[in-house]
C-alpha cells in the first residue's frame, strides 16, 4: 500500500485489527524487518509498518534529515489515524519517534524506542569509524546522516510525558550510557536492556519482543 503525504509517497503495510500502531524501521532498511513481529502483534493491534524516505518502495529524496522524515510520518498519522498511534521505532526509527514526541507529542499515546541515539558521539569509537570509513567509501548519504545526526539534547526529553520503553541489546554500537540517560530523564520511561544482543539482532527479522511490546502496548 502507499499514501501520498508531505510531498512523497510512503510505502507502507496494514495488518491486523485493535489499537494502531506505527513501526519504524532503521538506517538502510525498509518495513520488512518487522514482518515476524507484526505477524503477532496483528492478533492486538492495527499494525501500520513505513518504508521510509529514501528506503524501501517510498520516495527517493535529496532530504535525509531526521526532522522531515519524522514529518513524513506526522501527515501519515494524521491522515490514517488522527486520533493518535502507539509507536514502536527501532534505531532511526526511534530517533524519528523522538523528534515527533518533542514535536507532535498529541500524536504519539505510548512509544518503544529501541536502540536509539541522540548524537553521533553516542557511538562507540570503533563503530563511529566504521561508518566514517564506510561513508569514505561509498558516499552514501545513509551513512552521512549517520555522523551528522541527530543532535538531540538531552535535557529537552525531561519534557516528554509519553509513556515510553527504552530497549536495547548489551552489546549495542551505541555506549549504555545512552539508553539509561534517555530513560532516566524522560519522566515516564522504563529501560530494558537485552543480554546478548547487539544493535539488531533482538528485532531485525525477529518476534522476540512481542511479549513484551503487546503487555507494554495493552497497559
Amino acid at each position: 500500500m502507499n499514501i501520498k503525504v508531505n510531498g512523497i509517497t510512503l510505502e507502507y503495510s496494514k495488518k491486523g485489527t485493535g489499537e494502531p500502531l506505527v513501526l519504524l524501521h532503521g538506517n538502510g532498511q525498509d518495513h520488512h524487518i518487522f514482518d515476524k513481529l507484526a505477524e503477532k502483534l496483528k492478533k492486538k493491534f492495527t499494525v501500520y509498518a513505513i518504508d521510509s524516505r529514501n528506503h524501501g518502495k517510498s520516495s527517493m529524496t535529496d532530504d535525509y534529515s531526521y526532522e522531515t522524515t519524522a514529518e513524513d510520518v506526522f501527515s501519515f498519522i494524521n491522515a490514517l489515524e488522527p486520533g493518535g498511534v502507539f509507536l514502536a521505532g527501532f534505531s532511526d526509527g526511534g530517533v524519528i519517534g523522538l523528534f515527533l514526541a518533542l514535536k507532535y507529542p498529541a500524536v504519539i499515546r505510548k512509544m518503544a524506542l529501541l536502540g536509539v541515539n541522540l548524537k553521533p558521539s553516542d557511538f562507540k569509537k570503533s563503530c563511529y569509524e566504521y561508518v566514517k570509513k564506510e561513508y569514505k567509501k561509498t558516499k552514501n548519504p545513509l551513512f552521512k546522516l549517520m555522523l551528522e545526526e541527530p543532535n538531540i539534547e538531552l535535557e529537552r526529553l525531561a519534557g516528554i510525558n509519553i509513556p515510553s520503553l527504552i530497549i536495547a541489546g548489551e552489546n549495542d554500537i551505541f555506549y549504555k550510557k545512552t539508553f539509561t540517560n534517555v530513560a532516566e530523564t524522560m519522566p515516564y520511561a522504563e529501560l530494558m536492556i537485552l543480554k546478548g544482543h547487539n544493535h539488531d539482532s533482538y528485532i531485525t527479522g525477529s518476534d522476540l519482543l512481542y511479549p513484551e511490546l503487546s503487555s507494554f502496548f495493552s497497559r
